[in-house]
């Protein structure tokens, strides 16, 4: 019997649940495959705030040889991957969408004047502001469950959550508003998940790959393009969402002034072939627009 597969995650409650999610696709897929999980904290999770990156202990174990493969959010990970890395898999993805939770419904359904809103995102800073913008962006940190816990202990009248998150969770009952995608367009690859391993890896490829999803694939690579053609990552004030139906691909992207006062907002077609090329073809005409000076405050 072979070794079993060496699969990273980061340590807290979502990253787990997604870990056994995949996993337990590629078992079905696969039912002689075996996995050996490992836990690590990103430089993200120990200095929240500071270093916002989620990836790079699990990067470093690929790297050096201690990891077969690690699980991701999409969202997480950096507008260019090191290429010793490849994306191996990209999973159907689940609910793109932003959500409130909130401390009641009336409140979700309707925020009082200055109803204290948490957030540690530059993008949902501006769609807040841009909606409401008599709303105090409270700036909150941690897992998901602590910033529920938050609006739960009255800290914060509701925080802006991803809907995939929540759901993943077991806890979209405390869902109070679906945040449409016209006014808050979600983070690029948000709601998808990421496995990656070395690249040249054909054997560990092939197996994750059962579970890939082209259409979401497709997607995650316009959105993750499209971010990267503007040198966007976390801290910056934008947002993508491609949807594909067949082998066609509809790509909308927005970058924000961090008040959120002007936007601009662009869609592309394309092929699923060219999904890449799509993305960075869109970012760069915002660039040409003026992105870079509208997001410019926020780069801070």
């Amino acid at each position: 019997m072979s070794a079993p597969l060496r699969v990273g995650s980061r340590r807290s409650p979502l990253a787990r649940v997604q870990t056994e999610w995949v996993l337990g696709r590629v078992a079905r897929a696969a039912p002689e495959a075996r996995f050996h999980r490992v836990f690590l904290d990103a430089s993200g999770d120990r200095a929240p705030g500071r270093a916002p990156d989620f990836t790079d202990t699990l990067d470093r174990a690929l790297l050096n040889g201690t990891l077969d493969l690690a699980v991701h959010s999409a969202k997480d990970l950096p507008a260019e991957l090191d290429p010793r890395l490849a994306i191996v898999a990209v999973p159907r993805r689940a609910d793109a969408r932003d959500c409130l939770v909130a401390a009641t419904p009336r409140i979700a359904r309707s925020p009082p004047r200055a109803a204290r809103v948490g957030s540690s995102s530059p993008r949902r800073r501006a769609q807040l502001l841009r909606w409401r913008s008599d709303l105090e962006v409270v700036e909150v940190r941690g897992n998901v469950g602590t910033r529920i816990d938050l609006v739960r202990s009255g800290a914060i009248d509701a925080a802006i959550l991803a809907v995939a998150g929540v759901t993943r969770l077991g806890r979209a009952r405390e869902i109070g508003r679906i945040l449409p995608p016209t006014g808050f367009l979600p983070a690029p690859a948000q709601g998808a998940l990421a496995v990656v391993a070395r690249a040249g890896e054909a054997g560990v490829a092939s197996l994750a790959g059962r579970i890939d999803h082209r259409g979401t694939h497709a997607a995650v690579l316009a959105e993750r393009a499209f971010a990267s053609s503007l040198g966007g990552d976390c801290r910056l004030p934008l947002g993508a969402l491609a949807t594909v139906r067949g082998r066609t691909l509809s790509l909308v992207g927005e970058v924000l002034a961090p008040d959120g006062r002007t936007s601009l907002r662009k869609r592309r077609r394309g092929s699923t072939d060219g999904a890449t090329a799509l993305g960075t073809r869109l970012g760069r005409e915002l660039g040409e627009q003026g992105a870079a000076e509208l997001m410019a405050p926020a780069r801070g």
